[in-house]
């Protein structure tokens, strides 16, 4: 690695033109070399970093689209010839900012690069020395996690005994919203995209794509009908629940994937069953919890010591790999969290212990 001072190669991932109504292709993006002086000016509060891990969620399918509405206030749609950007975990080589010293490790936004200069750095957080993987931070202790965290204690407000669907079971955030609710004492059932996705731990699973009538298939796995249900998905899959929901169910929307690469999004037949049944259905983004991230951090990372919480990761390496490790993201491919890793900085374990790797 190129230290500090010194100039190095930048590969970089560039999106080459705008992605609209359709899958996104590999022949989208371009990966590029470029020079990068390993050097701050002055005067600025800017944070030079080398990024190890880059995170691949589904909203980035919305920055692909200039007509799409960004989630995130603070991220913009992308521009053709611009590097991509998204979550990432970096260690810091120079920074301006008084927050942050070289060899601390920092999560935030970043870009889909070798080597990367952070403007905002308020919006970074140093890591903590807490001894799991530097990796987690993007997902059960990041972005992802806390998500899980706030849309279902804060948003869903469970009970015990409660009856508890998860669609999109699999993922990095459904996995978790179902271990969750587990803890809480619900029966849960989660929907995957394949047979092997199904065994994700929950009380019953079954893969969406193999039945031909879903409001069948809830009414066979949810004898009691639904109290909770945890939308990752919308579509057919929103239709069908909302006939099979109990009366005062609560629905927290955390994404509608099923729409994000179709020209036109899918419509629901049935929304009146939200009057009848008088329904809760909340829309939640995680920029409106963040508040919550220390009680988050150490709740959860109590949980995945005491081994109560299972977390899976789905890592890709290399930075070439990461316009098809998306495009995996959206054909369902992944089970858990799905990361690719850059590079690993004198970092034999990828086990944090503090500021000596």
């Amino acid at each position: 690695m190129a230290m500090a001072g010194q100039e190095a190669t930048n590969r970089q991932i560039i999106l080459k033109h705008y992605v609209e109504g359709i899958m996104v292709k590999e022949s989208d993006f371009e990966l590029r070399d470029s020079k990068v002086l390993l050097l701050l000016h002055p005067g600025n509060r800017d944070v030079l970093v080398r990024n190890i891990y880059l995170s691949l969620d589904a909203y980035l399918r919305l920055l692909l689209d200039p007509t799409a509405d960004s989630p995130y206030d603070r991220e913009k749609p992308f521009s053709p010839g611009e590097v991509i950007t998204g979550y990432g975990v970096s260690k810091v080589l120079a920074s301006n900012y008084p927050e942050f010293k070289p060899n601390d490790y920092v999560v935030g936004i970043t870009g889909w690069e070798d080597y990367s200069v952070i403007k905002e750095a308020s919006t970074l957080r140093k890591i903590p020395q807490i001894g799991l993987p530097l990796s987690y931070f993007l997902g059960v202790l990041g972005m992802p996690g806390l998500t899980a965290y706030a849309g279902f204690y804060k948003v869903a407000l469970p009970k015990s005994g409660d009856q508890l669907l998860v669609s999109g079971a699999a993922g990095a955030i459904g996995h978790l919203v179902g271990q969750f609710g587990k803890l809480a004492g619900c029966y849960v059932v989660g929907t995957a995209g394949s047979e092997e996705k199904e065994r994700i731990g929950y009380d019953d699973a079954f893969n969406y794509r193999g039945e031909t009538d879903l409001k069948a298939a809830l009414k066979r796995h949810f004898p009691k009908k639904i109290d909770i249900y945890w939308d990752n998905v919308g579509g057919k899959m929103l239709e069908a629940v909302l006939e099979n929901m109990n009366k005062l169910g609560q629905i927290p929307v955390c994404g509608m994937i099923s729409d994000y690469n179709l020209a036109k999004p899918e419509g629901i037949s049935n929304l009146f069953h939200i009057v009848t049944k008088s329904l809760r259905m909340q829309g939640f983004a995680v920029t409106e919890y963040e508040h919550l991230y220390e009680e988050f951090t150490e709740r959860v990372s109590g949980l995945l010591k005491d081994k109560k919480l299972v977390y899976f990761e789905d890592v890709s390496e290399g930075l070439e790999k990461a316009p098809r490790a998306l495009i995996d993201l959206f054909e369902g491919k992944n089970i858990g969290k799905k990361i690719v890793k850059i590079c690993d900085p004198d970092c034999k374990s990828l086990i944090y212990h503090g500021p000596t790797l």
